[in-house]
């Protein structure tokens, strides 16, 4: 119940922080990133229905995590400014595990990628979230109960870390100089949001983008970040923008000829393919020329 206080306090922000971008020009390259009516409605739209579903997300994890939590050998406690900050980091930590996997297994992306699917990137495509994410997101916090993280200290800790994620989302901003090397900034939010084959599969940091440099998952912004999907869907329709990838995952398992298909399109890589019709992001950037190293 915290943490639906902590979103509802935030939407008059939201609003304003939209507003003043849209009015300042919210692209820096000319149109890339601006608003355009059709698809800031649909965004706001998902967004609108995703804080409806996420009620009962929430429930589920405090659920499930207040069970977990009497097994756990301690209690991290929710008196002390360690303890909220411990958990802070740990959240962020599970939240880079869930977003990873979501770009990565093909039914968990069927939820993440409404998120992906504007071609403009501004304040208001934070808020494009999913319908059905929620929902797979519970095992990758309801597990801190486990190591001793009560319900109350992990809810209030991701719904600030969605709050910092709202403001990354922006072109209007450059670069941050040192605190590159330790958050998730706009330039490596950017990068995540690119269909560009060097892009694909990159900068899952929520807070701390020391995750992706420890976990091979970091990329540098170094070249325009063309925004949207490998292959756009280029649609406002807010039931076709929610549902369209699960519908095609379920007519590739039709499709399927063997089990073994059959569990690569529920289970494999977004993009895998028997026949490689088509292809999986690491396949992708396999296939990019190398570049020669500087000399002189």
């Amino acid at each position: 119940m915290e943490a639906l206080h902590v979103y509802l306090f935030a939407v008059p922000a939201f609003t304003i922080a939209m507003l003043v971008e849209n009015l300042v020009g919210a692209g820096t390259r000319g149109l890339r990133g601006g608003y355009e009516r059709r698809d800031t409605r649909a965004s706001l739209g998902m967004g609108a229905v995703s804080l409806l579903w996420s009620a009962g997300a929430d429930v589920l994890i405090v659920m499930s995590a207040g069970w977990l939590l009497r097994f756990a050998p301690w209690r991290v406690p929710e008196d002390t400014w360690w303890g909220w900050a411990l958990a802070f980091v740990a959240v962020d930590l599970c939240f880079y595990a869930m977003h990873r996997a979501h770009h990565e297994v093909r039914f968990m992306w069927a939820s993440h990628v409404n998120h992906h699917s504007s071609q403009r990137y501004n304040l208001s495509t934070a808020l494009r979230q999913s319908w059905t994410e929620h929902y797979s997101s519970i095992p990758f916090f309801a597990v801190l109960g486990l190591v001793g993280f009560s319900p109350k200290l992990v809810t209030i800790s991701f719904a600030f870390n969605l709050l910092f994620q709202f403001v990354v989302h922006t072109e209007r901003v450059r670069t941050l100089g040192p605190l590159e090397w330790l958050f998730n900034t706009p330039s490596h939010h950017r990068v995540h949001h690119g269909a560009n084959v060097r892009y694909l599969d990159r900068n899952y940091a929520g807070v701390f983008i020391v995750w992706d440099r420890l976990f091979g998952s970091f990329e540098p912004e170094v070249e325009p970040v063309e925004y949207g999907l490998v292959k756009n869907i280029e649609s406002y329709n807010l039931l076709f923008i929610a549902f369209h990838e699960w519908i095609a995952m379920f007519r590739a398992v039709r499709r399927a000829r063997s089990i073994r298909q059959a569990w690569h399109a529920i289970f494999g890589r977004p993009g895998w393919s028997g026949d490689g019709s088509t292809l999986t992001a690491p396949q992708m950037r396999a296939r990019l020329p190398v570049e020669a190293p500087p000399t002189g």
